[in-house]
């Protein structure tokens, strides 16, 4: 009845007291409070938060530490830790000590095969340095083809004291890269390279190099005589006329003038 309504009343406020009170217990927490996460706390959610993250980007069957024992149990055999399920494991994969476990491993493995750095941080070999014993003799002839109507320049140039081994080498190089002279679209430079001479460059016009046959434009090394040998074929093109009059410039005309270097 009345009495019995009390007493029933009674023990439903203390069990939903004892149950505020486990509820806090566990969340460590006074009743009632509602303050600040605590540090403990905050570390609780980071851990969560990188488990769920490596989840998602880490495959466990890449792992060369991940092993799962005969408990059903998973064991980290760097750090030597055994863990409950794969969640906790890759929250321990992502911690300070799997970490300086990992540095300390590589530390210890690099010591003891150095051959097995990395190609970037090994030393760059610097490049030979060899005394040069002066520019060497050339041979420039201006060519016209009356069939196709098209200038070109044959260069002959001697390396009688080249090094043993050696093979003379040329380039194309814009007049913008070069800072030696003035900048001027117009022309364009040859340079000539071998070892132990220094290294020589021919003032040529801009015009594009014909390159459709061997007989136009082909370089060639003579062994026994030392001199190497290049031809080159203009297109045909406008051929504007030279500021200083020294000739027209451009596809059809131009005269190869040494530049230094």
């Amino acid at each position: 009845s009345l009495r019995g309504e009390r007493l029933r009343r009674r023990v439903e406020r203390t069990e939903r007291v004892a149950m505020s009170f486990m509820d806090a217990r566990e969340h460590g927490s006074k009743i009632g409070g509602a303050g600040v996460a605590s540090a403990q706390h905050e570390a609780i959610d980071r851990r969560e938060r990188l488990r769920r993250l490596a989840l998602e980007t880490i495959d466990l069957a890449k792992d060369p530490y991940f092993m799962r024992n005969h408990l059903g149990s998973y064991e980290c055999k760097l750090c030597l830790t055994i863990h409950g399920n794969e969640g906790n494991y890759l929250a321990h994969t992502q911690g300070k000590r799997h970490q300086q476990n990992l540095a300390k491993r590589a530390a210890r493995e690099a010591a003891e095969n150095p051959s097995a750095l990395p190609a970037a941080k090994k030393a760059r070999p610097t490049p030979r340095k060899t005394v040069k014993i002066g520019r060497p003799g050339y041979r420039v002839t201006k060519q016209f083809d009356h069939d196709t109507r098209q200038r070109s320049l044959l260069f002959q140039v001697d390396y009688p004291e080249i090094e043993d081994g050696c093979k003379p080498r040329h380039r194309f190089m814009s007049s913008y890269e070069q800072k030696v002279e003035a900048w001027d679209k117009k022309y364009q430079y040859v340079m000539f390279a071998a070892e132990p001479y220094e290294v020589i460059s021919f003032k040529v016009p801009n015009a594009e190099v014909d390159k459709r046959g061997d007989d136009k434009y082909f370089s060639h090394w003579e062994p026994d005589k030392k001199v190497y040998t290049l031809q080159v074929y203009f297109k045909n093109g406008p051929a504007p006329s030279r500021a200083d009059g020294a000739g027209p410039i451009g596809g059809t005309g131009g005269y190869a003038v040494p530049a230094s270097n």
